[in-house]
């Protein structure tokens, strides 16, 4: 990357003291690791729509599909001003360029999931989404978001990492929209996508080879709107067996009967969980360099992410 990417984050996960109790819930891993590699842009709904801290606890109550928002105690109904603010801070964020959006699990503000509803009388009679985040997401329906919970998983917290960074060249490449810049860019992606959905895949190659009876911008936006929901879909080990056999494809006339074998086998025990991702990737990095393969040395595939994030360690 040749500037950082700019990521959307609960405040009270990079440590600042602004939830209800005045604690934080700061995330090491976002704030340390990840965090090299990103110029935060932290939110805290309650203290930005004029609230104060600390402050009574609140909740969702009512219908699932439209809550209230509401203090625990003394009862007063904080939906409004929570709306108004996020119409409000949307319109800022649109000029912002974001990436993505980490939220906090299960808050009734920033919750993305599973967030408990309560009747009138205290109990938990469903599960739904923050205000904050729901808005969010349905400004953004095809911005990477994730909570910070759902990050401990080790294929989520890849998948989602893997997308901000798709997501940050997607947007270098919208500043100069060419036809030729959107064929590179399917290009070098095409073994990553390849992970996600070799179906999906095809869609989006018939899209850019034909693309004479589209303007650029609608071809930007509908190759956009393909792309997003491919690298959603988990990249599963069977997956990234095809990928990586198809990559091992490149090399049928240089390696000898034992290098085949041998990265055969390094790829079967990937896929029986004996070696992590980065094992078989390491070894067709190391042949892609050695022979020189110019199509494989621009593919994303081998190299999503900064490799100090050791995502496919874990994967």
């Amino acid at each position: 990357m040749t500037n950082k990417l700019k990521l959307g984050i609960s405040s009270c996960l990079l440590g600042e003291s602004v939830r209800y109790d005045g604690g934080h819930k700061l995330d090491k891993y976002l704030r340390d690791i990840l965090g090299q590699f990103v110029e935060w842009a932290p939110v805290c709904p309650e203290v930005e729509c004029g609230l104060s801290t600390p402050r009574e606890a609140m909740h969702l109550i009512g219908d699932v599909d439209s809550p209230r928002l509401v203090t625990v105690k003394s009862g007063v109904d904080l939906t409004e001003q929570m709306l108004k603010w996020a119409e409000e801070k949307l319109a800022f964020l649109e000029k912002e360029e974001l990436c993505g959006f980490i939220f906090k699990t299960k808050s009734p503000s920033s919750g993305m999931r599973d967030v408990r509803i309560y009747n009138d009388k205290g109990m938990v009679v469903n599960k739904g989404v923050g205000l904050w985040a729901k808005a969010f997401m349905k400004h953004f329906p095809w911005l990477p978001v994730e909570d910070e919970g759902r990050l401990n998983d080790a294929a989520l917290r890849e998948n989602f990492i893997e997308r901000i960074f798709v997501m940050h060249r997607w947007r270098q490449l919208g500043k100069n929209q060419t036809v030729g810049g959107l064929v590179n860019f399917h290009t070098e992606y095409k073994l990553l996508l390849m992970a996600h959905s070799p179906a999906k895949l095809r869609a989006l190659g018939k899209l850019v080879s034909n693309p004479d009876n589209l303007a650029v911008d609608e071809l930007f936006r509908d190759y956009f709107s393909l792309l997003m929901p491919i690298l959603q879909l988990i990249a599963t080990p069977q997956k990234h067996v095809n990928v990586l056999q198809h990559i091992m494809g490149y090399f049928k006339k240089q390696l000898s009967a034992d290098e085949k074998q041998e990265l055969l086998d390094i790829i079967n025990s990937y896929y029986n969980n004996q070696v992590p991702l980065i094992v078989p990737v390491v070894l067709l990095q190391h042949y892609t360099r050695k022979y020189n393969d110019s199509y494989l040395k621009k593919q994303i595939y081998l190299n999503p992410h900064p490799k100090e994030l050791m995502l496919r360690n874990h994967v």
